[in-house]
C-alpha cells in the first residue's frame, strides 16, 4: 500500500468535510468496514464448529483448514493492497465485497448441495447413540465423513480469503487517504469503534440463531453474512468514488522484495517468532473455546457471547494501558503482557478442576474461561500496540509502509501452529461426542445436568490450556533473553 501523501512527489488535497469533519468516502469506508467485520466475526467464531457438525471435518481437519483461512488473511495484504493501488479503491472494493458476497453465500448453499446428494441430513430428531442439541435437532452424517464432497469448501474458502485480503488493506488505506495531520487520530479512533462494534455485533448474533435453529444456525449464519456483504457492495457501488489517482503503486517484485529484506533481518525475525507465541495462545479464542466450552458446559452455553468479553475489555482498557506505558520501552510493555499470558491460560484450565455446581449461575468452565479472557485481552493491550511501534522502527527511511505490510507474520505463523495444535488436543483431551460410544455420551450426558462427574474421556481436558501455559512461558522467557541481547549489542 502507498503512504497517504505518496502521490508522485506531491501532497494530496485535503478531503472535502462531509459530516464531522471528514469526507463521504471515509464514511462509507467506515460503515462498510463494520458490515464486513459483523460478517466475518459472525462467521468465523463458529467456523470449526460449521466445519465439524455440519461438513464432518474431525477436529484437526477442521482446525488445519480454519488455520490456513486465518493465515492466509494475515498474508495476502500486502499483495492485494498493491492490487488495489492499480485498479483504484473503490474497484477494489467491489471485487472484494463480491467476492465475500459469493464465499458466504456457497457457504450457506454447500450442505444443500450435500444434503441432496443424500450425504447428510440436516434438523432431524435424533436416534441412538447421537446426543441432541440444545432445541432436540442433530445433523446425522449418512457418509460424508468420508466423502470427497466436504472438500468444496476449499474453493469457497478462497472466495472468503481473497476477498477479506482487500479489506484489511484497502479500508485502512481510505481512512489514510481521507483525514488530515489534525483528523487522523480521531479518524483512527472512528474506524477502531467500528471495527469492534461490527466484531460485537456479529458474534452476538451466533446465539439466538442456535436458540432457534439448533446446528443449522451455523448454516443460516452464512446467509446474514453474505447479505451484509451484499450491502456493503451496494453502498460502494452508490456512495464510494476515488478521490484520487495513485502515481506510483508497488510492484509485487517490490513487495516481495520488501518480504526477503524483512526476512533477512535476524532480530526482527527472532521477535516475530517470539511474540508468535503469545498469538497461538490468542487463537484459542476461536480455535479451541467453541468446541471446549460446548463439550465440557453444554449446549445452551454460548462461545460468541464468551468471545466477546475480548474486544470489549480492549475497546475499554487499551487507551489506558497505552497511555501508562508511555514512559517504558516497547520491549518492557511487551514482556509485562507475555508474562500475563500463562496467567490467562491457567485461569482457563481451573475451570475443570473446580466441580459442576454453579458458580454466580455460570458453569466453572464458562466463568473460568471469561476470567481468563479478561487477562488474554490485558496482555493484548499490553504487547499489540508496541509491537507494531517497535516493528515500524526497524524499517529503512521511506520503506515504513512496506515494512508494515508484513508486521502481522507472527499471527500466519500462529495462526497456522495455533490452530493445528489446537485439533489434536481437542482430539486428544476433549473429542467430539460423535465419536464416542453410547455408554461414554450418556455419562457425559449426565455430568452436565450435575449427576455425576465427566468421563474418563473429558476427565484431562484442561491440559489443552496447559500446553499453552507452557508455551507462553516460553514465549516470555525468551522476551527477556531477547531484549538482554539488544540491550547488548
Amino acid at each position: 500500500m502507498t503512504h497517504p501523501n505518496d502521490n508522485g512527489g506531491a501532497s494530496a488535497p485535503a478531503p472535502e468535510s462531509w459530516f464531522m469533519g471528514f469526507s463521504k468516502p471515509f464514511w462509507v469506508a467506515n460503515v462498510v468496514e463494520l458490515l464486513e467485520r459483523a460478517a466475518w466475526y459472525g462467521v468465523f467464531i463458529s467456523v470449526t464448529l460449521y466445519l465439524s457438525r455440519i461438513l464432518a471435518f474431525s477436529d484437526i481437519e477442521a482446525a488445519t483448514m480454519a488455520g490456513i483461512f486465518s493465515a492466509m488473511l494475515y498474508l495476502l495484504p500486502a499483495f492485494s493492497g498493491a492490487y488495489a493501488d492499480r485498479i483504484g479503491f473503490r474497484n477494489a472494493l467491489m471485487l472484494a465485497f463480491g467476492l465475500l458476497t459469493i464465499g458466504y453465500g456457497f457457504m450457506w448453499v454447500l450442505p444443500t448441495m450435500l444434503e441432496s446428494a443424500g450425504l447428510v441430513n440436516y434438523g432431524v430428531p435424533a436416534t441412538g447413540s447421537v446426543q441432541p442439541d440444545s432445541v432436540g435437532n442433530m445433523v446425522v452424517f449418512t457418509g460424508l465423513e468420508t466423502s470427497w464432497h466436504k472438500w468444496l469448501f476449499i474453493p469457497v474458502m478462497l472466495f472468503v480469503m481473497v476477498g477479506g485480503s482487500f479489506i484489511k488493506s484497502v479500508i485502512t488505506g481510505t481512512v489514510a487517504k481521507e483525514t488530515t495531520e489534525a483528523t487522523r487520530a480521531k479518524g483512527y479512533s472512528l474506524f477502531y469503534a467500528m471495527v469492534n462494534v461490527g466484531a460485537f455485533s456479529g458474534k452476538t448474533l451466533v446465539k439466538p440463531l442456535r436458540n432457534s435453529l439448533g446446528d443449522e444456525g451455523f448454516i443460516v449464519l452464512n446467509l446474514f453474512a453474505a447479505g451484509m456483504t451484499l450491502l456493503a457492495l451496494i453502498l460502494v457501488f452508490f456512495l464510494f468514488k476515488n478521490r484520487e489517482k495513485v502515481t506510483n503503486p508497488k510492484s509485487f517484485e517490490e513487495i516481495l522484495q520488501a518480504l526477503v529484506a524483512v526476512l533477512s533481518k535476524g532480530r526482527l525475525i527472532a521477535l516475530t517468532l517470539i511474540v508468535t507465541g503469545f498469538w497461538m495462545v490468542q487463537h484459542q479464542l476461536y480455535a479451541t473455546m467453541p468446541k471446549y466450552v460446548l463439550r465440557m458446559a453444554g449446549e445452551g452455553t454460548s462461545p460468541a457471547w464468551i468471545a466477546n468479553v475480548n474486544p470489549l475489555v480492549v475497546f475499554t482498557t487499551v487507551s489506558l494501558i497505552t497511555a501508562i506505558m508511555a514512559r517504558r520501552t516497547a520491549l518492557f510493555s511487551m514482556t509485562l503482557g507475555m508474562f500475563i499470558m500463562p496467567v490467562s491460560a491457567l485461569c482457563m484450565a481451573a475451570g475443570n478442576v473446580m466441580g459442576v455446581a454453579p458458580i454466580w449461575g455460570m458453569s466453572p468452565i464458562v466463568l473460568m474461561m471469561i476470567v481468563g479472557i479478561i487477562f488474554q485481552a490485558l496482555a493484548e493491550c499490553f504487547i499489540s500496540p508496541r509491537f507494531l511501534e517497535y516493528f515500524s522502527l526497524q524499517a529503512p527511511k521511506g520503506e515504513e509502509g512496506l515494512y508494515l505490510g508484513f508486521s502481522h507474520l507472527h499471527s500466519f505463523i500462529s495462526s497456522l501452529l495455533g490452530f493445528v495444535t489446537s485439533g489434536f488436543l481437542l482430539e486428544k483431551f476433549c473429542p467430539d461426542p460423535r465419536t464416542l460410544d453410547s455408554a461414554t455420551q450418556a455419562a457425559r450426558t449426565a455430568a452436565l445436568a450435575g449427576e455425576g462427574p465427566m468421563p474418563e474421556a473429558y476427565a484431562h481436558a484442561h491440559y489443552i490450556w496447559f500446553v499453552f501455559v507452557g508455551i507462553a512461558m516460553v514465549s516470555a522467557i525468551a522476551l527477556i533473553i531477547y531484549g538482554r541481547i539488544v540491550k547488548e549489542d
